[in-house]
């Protein structure tokens, strides 16, 4: 069973990451195409409330909540990791040091709350030019 909870933690970690990162992408690019998705309300707000948690704790010096819990998990019942797990693990676990992730995450958080701004999901979006 626990095992079970830290893969399932894990993946929890791994979906939240993929949206952040999808959403990095996603909101410009959608912009500049015209996709009204990028505006919806909800998503904006629950991409910049995930990346000030995770920009927060990175300035604080902390490392994830899911990351602490799965490896409390781990820890906690002396439960190894299946091969599948050790291999996500290595993909987003990154031995660097903290001050790498404060800048990085501080530097993506910044950039999502400027995407407010240059991407507003509040009002009726601005007509472009027809591209080509």
């Amino acid at each position: 069973m626990q095992a079970f909870l830290a893969e399932a933690v894990l993946a929890v970690h791994v979906l939240v990451i993929l949206f952040n990162v999808a959403g990095l992408v996603f909101i410009p690019v959608g912009a500049w195409l015209g996709w009204r998705s990028v505006r919806v309300a909800w998503l904006r707000l629950l991409h910049l409330a995930l990346l000030a948690v995770v920009a927060v704790q990175a300035l604080a010096g902390r490392a994830c909540i899911l990351t602490i819990w799965q490896q409390d998990l781990l820890n906690r019942y002396q439960t190894a990791q299946p091969l599948v797990m050790q291999w996500v693990s290595r993909l987003i676990y990154w031995n660097l040091p903290m001050a790498f992730f404060q800048v990085l995450y501080g530097t993506v958080f910044l950039y999502v709350v400027a995407l407010i701004f240059l991407v507003p999901f509040w009002g009726r979006p601005k007509k472009t030019a027809e591209r080509g």
